[in-house]
């Protein structure tokens, strides 16, 4: 899919979703309120630049970094489980320069495992995951983000979640709506929580507070960041 196609789906949002957050979320319980107010400030200054940087890189760039990363995938996975079969992976619908990993996705099925995308149904509470195939009709979901027409919810045990920045402890900063979040502090037990994005998108920190849950792991173009098995 090109950017221009992209564009014209109108599948773009706003380069701060801030207004989407829920103000029960936003609280930061336990922190400074001046400290999470420049925190957030902060986060919203690096998101649109992180956004701007990604914009700008040409299609054949995502492309090569997809394919360096799947391996990478794969390696990783081989790690944890003994085999795909029976499992349910998550991954994205690629909007705004995001990695496109579909035809990995697509290829779970050969594997014994099942793809699926996340689904807002609420603004503000947490996603719910439906079953993906190529196949799968798809109707416009929240923000026009395409998400699969029917289906009953599923329960990933993989989540591969995509980065507009991220850090060395496996915070990842993504769109400001906090919707990753929520999901996996729900979740019991808790899936396998992939990070997958840019490495240029690495900061020393996000400045994680008391709502944002590590990664297990983050995959980059270069390599992948392997952190705490037990979060």
């Amino acid at each position: 899919m090109s950017d221009a196609e992209d564009n014209s789906r109108g599948f773009a949002s706003p380069p701060c979703l801030a207004h989407e957050i829920d103000p029960a979320y936003a609280d930061m319980v336990g922190t400074d309120p001046q400290q999470a107010l420049e925190v957030t400030r902060w986060r919203t200054a690096e998101r649109a630049r992180l956004l701007g940087e990604r914009a700008a890189l040409s299609l054949a760039a995502r492309k090569a970094a997809a394919a360096a990363i799947t391996p990478r995938l794969d390696q990783l996975l081989a790690r944890h489980f003994d085999r795909l079969d029976g499992l349910t992976v998550s991954a994205w619908w690629p909007i705004r320069g995001e990695l496109d990993l579909r035809d990995w996705l697509a290829g779970l099925a050969a594997r014994g495992a099942r793809a699926a995308l996340p689904v807002v149904t609420t603004r503000h509470a947490p996603l719910e995951f439906h079953a993906w195939t190529p196949q799968t009709p798809m109707t416009r979901g929240f923000r026009d983000i395409p998400v699969p027409a029917a289906g009953p919810a599923v329960i990933p045990d993989i989540v591969l979640a995509p980065l507009v920045g991220w850090d060395g402890a496996g915070y990842r900063l993504g769109y400001g709506g906090g919707y990753f979040d929520r999901t996996l502090a729900g979740l019991a037990p808790r899936p396998l929580a992939i990070g997958i994005g840019f490495e240029a998108a690495r900061l020393a920190t996000i400045f994680p507070q008391p709502h944002d849950i590590a990664m297990q792991a983050i995959i980059t173009e270069t390599g992948v960041a392997a952190l705490d098995p037990a979060r």
